[in-house]
């Protein structure tokens, strides 16, 4: 009886052992398939699963691409404005061409007649408004840039700044131009001084 007893618990181990493997496997491939199956999304009111979250991403990746491109333009427009703001403060070669073309013009008006405060206005004024009137249109040039990079959006803080510094310059420097032109800061010297 004792074998048999034996061989009847050993029979009833087997036989749970067999019964246990079974589920075992159901569970692991159970486990298997749901990391196999994509997760599905939430559904929303009307029934559409992901919807959202695929604009969210396409929104995102339209946000990542478009710097790229359009930030390139943007910083070089940015430096461009500061640049010609810092031209218009100091002068140009253009500026200086058409002041000695003026000043020549005024000595050729003005040889052998002319009184002296003509010959001032032709020879001096005339220069001196005309550098005036160039390195305006440059202050105007960077002024123009500069406010149409900062109305555009989605420009880096750096690009933004470099485009506030291209618009005072160019503010700055109209400013200067403007009073120079109508001898707002210096008038013109008179003959008898």
């Amino acid at each position: 009886m004792d074998t048999k007893t034996t061989t009847e618990k050993t029979g009833e181990s087997a036989d749970a052992a067999e019964a246990a493997a079974p589920v075992e496997e159901t569970t692991a491939v159970a486990l298997d398939k749901q990391d196999a199956e994509p997760a599905t999304a939430p559904l929303d009111a009307d029934g559409a699963a992901g919807e959202a979250e695929d604009d969210e991403d396409d929104e995102l990746f339209a946000e990542a691409a478009a710097p790229a491109s359009a930030g390139v333009g943007g910083a070089a427009a940015a430096v461009v404005s500061a640049a010609l703001g810092a031209v218009a403060l100091t002068g140009t070669w253009t500026g200086k061409v058409v002041s000695e073309r003026e000043t020549l013009l005024g000595q050729i008006k003005t040889s052998g007649s002319g009184t002296p405060a003509q010959q001032i206005s032709e020879i001096y004024g005339d220069a001196w408004h005309s550098t005036a009137l160039v390195n305006g249109v440059f202050a105007l040039i960077a002024l123009l840039v500069a406010v149409l990079v900062l109305v555009l959006p989605g420009r880096p803080a750096w690009v933004r700044s470099v485009a506030v510094a291209g618009a005072v310059l160019g503010g700055l420097g109209l400013l200067l131009s403007v009073g120079t032109y109508f001898d707002l800061f210096l008038s013109l010297p008179t003959a008898g001084s």
